[in-house]
């Protein structure tokens, strides 16, 4: 999913989005430790989404504590 995208969603909505990736995450590690994991590119894929996601959860956090 696109920043521009997420950026879209509520906060709650994130959180969900951020547990669903860390999940596929997983599962995606283990079955590529089993060797049944056929696009290792997804490992990469879901890292970034994560990390997409604690970005703007990041964004949101800080300029709700400057507008205090």
């Amino acid at each position: 999913m696109r920043a521009k995208e997420l950026r879209e969603r509520t906060d709650e909505e994130l959180m969900n989005l951020r547990e669903e990736a860390k999940n596929k995450s997983f599962q995606a590690r283990i079955k590529n430790s089993t060797h049944q994991l056929t696009d290792s590119s997804q490992l990469k894929k879901n890292r970034k989404e994560i990390a997409r996601i604690n970005t703007i959860i990041t964004e949101r956090a800080l300029t709700k504590k400057e507008q205090e």
